[in-house]
């Protein structure tokens, strides 16, 4: 039984948005001086050869990351890489600060290992995370940075909300991503429209002089035709990347009383349905995948790999698993590469797709 075990029952006496907010506390505590760091790296980093890889022009020291929604405001992104995360996305970050949703907007649904989050993009704004960025510094371990627009704009409004953040952000980013697929913001306008878009990534490119790699977050709800006709739109306009899957509006198979709740819902039970959006994107297109939904453990996070993810992200699964999370992963996968014969996790890369 490991120390977070011990603790858990007690953290989840807490309401969970308390938990997460006094959480990110103590890890910022933990970032805070040199020798807490190099105690949180002792205990939680693990490295292996086998793991690393490059993508986005950018290398990677292990395939499991830290997805946008944890650590919206970028106040612990040094204690994640710490902890053995091999990237770290902050956000969803919004040109100016909001207050969200109504509370309570997060809820645990322990006997189903899921969360259904109706956070509403709440956060600092991009002004408090850039000075955050440059007192605190950029982790050594590859940044991404999820962008998206005010709750009120309209659609013309959203477009320049985008502009602002890439703009304001993009000097410290290894990449970008666009997220227009979260199920918990205001329905104003389609944000999946192709000409929305399109006015997108072509205000983007234009805006792009760093280069900085854009990746657009794909949702788990769409029918197959509509996510294939996304990629057409995404591979058109030159985009560098795809984030496999954001959270779901479905409630099937759920046991825990709290699954009446609306808003998007992450964790276990969204494993299946995130690993055939991944498979079903690897088998059409070339573009580097970062899978994302019910990865809480090594062969979670291998049937990802193994779909035609490149890279994997958690949240929910930190959650319920706590700091030795991202270790416990990776020294799995090192187990699993060398069961299969394979050298690198470069090489199990889409070994589940058809030929």
């Amino acid at each position: 039984m490991t120390c977070y075990s011990r603790l858990r029952p007690l953290a989840f006496r807490l309401p969970p948005e308390l938990a997460h907010t006094l959480g990110k506390r103590l890890l910022r505590l933990g970032q805070s001086t040199w020798p807490t760091r190099t105690a949180l790296r002792s205990v939680y980093q693990y490295e292996h050869p086998a793991l690393e890889l490059e993508r986005f022009g950018t290398q990677f020291p292990n395939p499991v990351g830290i997805a946008a929604g944890f650590d919206k405001n970028a106040e612990c992104t040094h204690a994640l890489e710490a902890l053995g995360f091999g990237f770290v996305e902050i956000g969803t970050v919004t040109p100016y600060s909001q207050t969200g949703n109504e509370k309570p907007r997060l809820f645990r649904l322990q006997e189903d290992g899921a969360m259904i989050n109706r956070m509403g993009f709440n956060g600092d704004g991009m002004e408090a995370v850039k000075e955050r960025l440059l007192a605190d510094s950029t982790p050594g371990v590859p940044l991404g940075v999820n962008i998206g627009k005010m709750n009120p704009s309209t659609e013309r409004e959203a477009i320049e909300d985008y502009r602002r953040v890439f703009t304001r952000l993009n000097p410290f980013a290894d990449y970008v991503v666009v997220n227009v697929s979260c199920p918990n913001t205001p329905d104003t306008f389609d944000e999946n429209s192709p000409e929305h878009l399109e006015s997108i990534f072509e205000t983007l490119e234009t805006e792009n002089d760093f280069e900085v790699p854009i990746l657009v977050k794909i949702g788990s709800d769409s029918p197959d035709e509509s996510i294939l006709e996304l990629l057409e739109i995404v591979e058109s306009h030159g985009v560098d990347g795809l984030i496999a899957t954001n959270t779901t509006t479905s409630r099937e198979g759920l046991q825990a009383p709290e699954r009446d709740e609306w808003g998007g819902m992450s964790g276990a039970p969204l494993r299946e349905q995130s690993t055939h959006v991944i498979e079903l994107l690897a088998s059409n297109t070339d573009l580097p995948i970062i899978g994302v939904g019910g990865v809480d453990s090594a062969e979670s996070a291998y049937e990802k790999i193994r779909a035609g993810a490149s890279l994997v992200q958690l949240y929910t699964g930190f959650v319920y698993n706590g700091p030795s999370t991202a270790r416990e992963i990776n020294k799995g996968l090192v187990e699993l590469l060398e069961r299969d014969g394979f050298a690198s996790i470069e090489a199990a890369i889409g070994a589940d797709l058809e030929d």
